[in-house]
C-alpha cells in the first residue's frame, strides 16, 4: 500500500461509502456480502481508470458529494445521471478525467438513477475485514475506520497501488447504451426471476397474479433491499424455519408485498420466497427510486446462466472496444 493522500472529501453528499466487489463466503459468521448496488457501473468506473475490478471505490447514492484533489490523479464517475462540475465547469461522467492539486470535483443531484461511482486510478486504500474493504453499515464492518461508518467531511483518501500507466484521459464518454443499462427508462422495469423451491408454496392463482400485475417500488427502500407495492400475495404458510438468504431472493411477507433482497440483506429469514431475481436485474433495482413500476417474468436456471454468460462476453468485447487495459480485463 501507499500512504500518497490524493482526495479530501469536503462535502460527503447524501451517503457515500467505500466499496469493493464484496465480502463473500462469510455467511456462517452471520456476515452479509456488501459491495456495490450496481455492478456494471461500478466495474466500468475502475475499468476507465484501468484498476483491477476489485479495486475500492466510492460508491455515492442520491448526490452532494465534493472532493478536492490534495494530489495530481485520474478518476472516473459512472452510474446515475447527474451535473458532474471541475472546478465549477460542467465535465462528462463516464470518462477519465486527469485532476491537479487543488481541484474540486462536485457530483449534483443524480436526476436519473440513485447510485453514482467514483473511481482514482490506483483505488482508495482500505483496510481488509474478513477478505473484503465493502462498507456494511448495518454490521459495523469495513470502510476506512473498519467500523461500518459511511464518509465524513474531512476524511483524505490515500492510494492503494500506483496508478496505471494505461490510462487515456483524451478519450469521450462511453456510448449511451452503456451508461444508461441500469438506468431507469420510459418503460416498466423487468425483472426476471427464477423461482425456487418455495414457489411451490403458492398457489397457482398467486403466482399467477405475482407475474401478470405490475408492483412499484415503495418508499421503503435502502442497500438491504427494497419493498414493493401492489397486489397482494398470499402464501399457504406465512413463516418458516430460517435459512440462509441469498442475493436477490423475493420474500413475501405476511402482508402479501414482495421485498427483493440486495447487498445488505440478512443473512438469514424465514419468511416464504417465491425465488431471486437474476443478478443483472438487481442491479437496474437498485438504480430505481420510490414510485418506479415493474413486473416479474419466469426464467429458467439455463436462461438465467446463459444471461450471465452473454453479459460477460459483452463486457470484454466492450472493455476491448474502448481500449481498456489488458490487465483490468485479466481481473474480469
Amino acid at each position: 500500500m501507499t500512504s500518497m493522500t490524493v482526495l479530501r472529501i469536503i462535502s460527503p453528499g447524501v451517503l457515500s461509502l467505500l466499496q469493493d466487489q464484496g465480502r463473500f463466503g462469510m455467511g456462517t459468521l452471520g456476515l452479509t456480502q456488501g459491495g456495490p448496488l450496481d455492478l456494471h457501473s461500478f466495474r466500468w468506473a475502475n475499468a476507465l481508470v484501468a484498476n483491477p475490478i476489485n479495486s475500492t471505490l466510492i460508491e455515492h447514492s442520491v448526490g452532494g458529494l465534493t472532493l478536492q484533489a490534495v494530489a495530481n490523479c485520474v478518476i472516473a464517475v459512472t452510474g446515475a445521471e447527474l451535473a458532474l462540475t471541475l472546478n465549477g465547469k460542467a465535465v462528462q461522467c463516464w470518462q477519465a478525467l486527469a485532476l491537479k492539486a487543488g481541484d474540486e470535483i462536485e457530483l449534483g443531484m443524480c436526476s436519473r438513477g440513485l447510485r453514482a461511482y467514483l473511481a482514482v486510478a490506483g483505488g482508495i486504500a482500505a483496510p481488509a475485514q474478513f477478505g473484503s474493504s465493502a462498507t456494511v453499515m448495518r454490521e459495523g464492518i469495513g470502510g476506512l475506520q473498519q467500523n461500518g461508518q459511511k464518509l465524513t467531511a474531512g476524511a483524505e483518501l490515500a492510494l492503494a497501488t500506483a496508478a496505471s500507466s494505461h490510462i487515456n484521459t483524451n478519450k469521450a464518454p462511453v456510448a449511451a447504451a452503456i451508461r444508461q443499462r441500469t438506468l431507469p427508462g420510459d418503460t416498466p422495469l423487468q425483472l426476471r426471476l427464477i423461482e425456487g423451491y418455495q414457489a411451490a408454496l403458492f398457489s397457482t392463482t398467486a403466482r399467477a397474479q405475482f407475474y401478470l400485475h405490475r408492483y412499484q417500488v415503495s418508499p421503503q427502500f435502502d442497500r438491504m433491499g427494497y419493498k414493493l407495492n401492489g397486489p397482494a400475495i398470499r402464501c399457504s404458510t406465512s413463516q418458516l424455519l430460517s435459512e440462509g438468504i441469498s442475493y436477490g431472493a423475493v420474500q413475501i411477507p405476511p402482508d402479501g408485498q414482495p421485498i427483493v433482497l440486495l447487498n445488505d440483506r440478512q443473512t438469514l429469514g424465514g419468511y416464504p420466497k417465491m425465488g431471486n431475481v437474476l443478478s443483472l436485474d438487481c442491479w437496474a433495482l437498485a438504480q430505481a427510486s420510490s414510485g418506479t413500476q415493474l413486473n416479474f417474468s419466469p426464467i429458467t436456471a439455463a436462461d438465467a446462466h446463459n444471461a450471465v454468460h452473454l453479459a460477460a462476453a459483452r463486457l470484454k468485447r466492450e472493455y476491448q472496444h474502448y481500449g481498456i487495459s489488458p490487465t483490468v480485463l485479466d481481473t474480469l
